[in-house]
């Protein structure tokens, strides 16, 4: 799922994009209501994640506003504002639930799924596969041609966004940010270095290769 969290204090917008990338979920980060709302309008998200209390322009007002200028995308508000009163107020501003804090990791990971799924009415992708490669996403397994290929966690995460955008070019900037919550270039080789080892796993012992680069452009893994 794509998902945008609006969140003003960092620390906490860090934990929860931990958490939701952890269980394979891409996060994008807005640090303030206006640009949230801008975000969340002119973005085609799957969940939005929104901190009830935020300075300027609050939770509530963001989520009205987004349902105002017909955004669909469900949303769940975080608050540690958690009488009854308080959650009626977001569920009538447009929230489709409500996660009082603190709260347990888990419970946010399966509160964010259960409005994927309720606003698609399918079942969540728990398989990847582009050609022979086949990605478990429940079980964290990875097989080419039946044989089994082990992953480091990062390479996993790195092909899982390749084969999510299967036959598209991938930039670097992409992987930065995706796949290494990066939102600045850190002059380094390391992404490189990652598709470097990721090819030499999933590409090496085979007849065709899948992962190719694009000269100038980025990354594609097609069959």
């Amino acid at each position: 799922m794509k998902v945008l969290l609006i969140e003003d204090d960092s620390d906490a917008a860090a934990f929860v994009r931990s958490v939701l990338s952890e269980a394979g979920h891409f996060v994008d980060v807005c640090g303030d209501g206006e640009s949230g709302l801008k975000q969340a309008k002119a973005g085609e998200y799957d969940a939005l994640v929104v901190d009830r209390m935020l300075p300027g322009l609050d939770g509530l007002s963001i989520v009205k506003g987004y349902r105002d200028s017909g955004g669909r995308a469900p949303a769940l508000f975080l608050s540690a504002l958690g009488e009854v009163d308080h959650r009626v107020e977001g569920l009538q501003a447009g929230g489709d639930d409500y996660l009082v804090k603190p709260y347990a990791p888990s419970e946010l990971v399966a509160r964010v799924e259960a409005l994927g799924r309720r606003a698609t009415g399918d079942i969540p992708t728990t398989k990847l596969s582009v050609g022979g490669l086949e990605m478990d996403l429940l079980g964290r397994t990875v097989h080419r041609d039946g044989q089994k290929i082990d992953l480091q966690p990062r390479e996993f995460r790195l092909l899982e966004f390749l084969m999510r955008h299967a036959g598209q070019v991938v930039t670097r900037t992409m992987l930065l940010e995706k796949v290494w919550d990066y939102h600045f270039d850190p002059q380094t080789n390391v992404i490189d270095v990652h598709v470097s080892r990721l090819r030499g796993k999933i590409d090496k012992d085979f007849d065709r290769p899948l992962l190719h680069t694009v000269r100038g452009a980025g990354y594609r893994l097609e069959a």
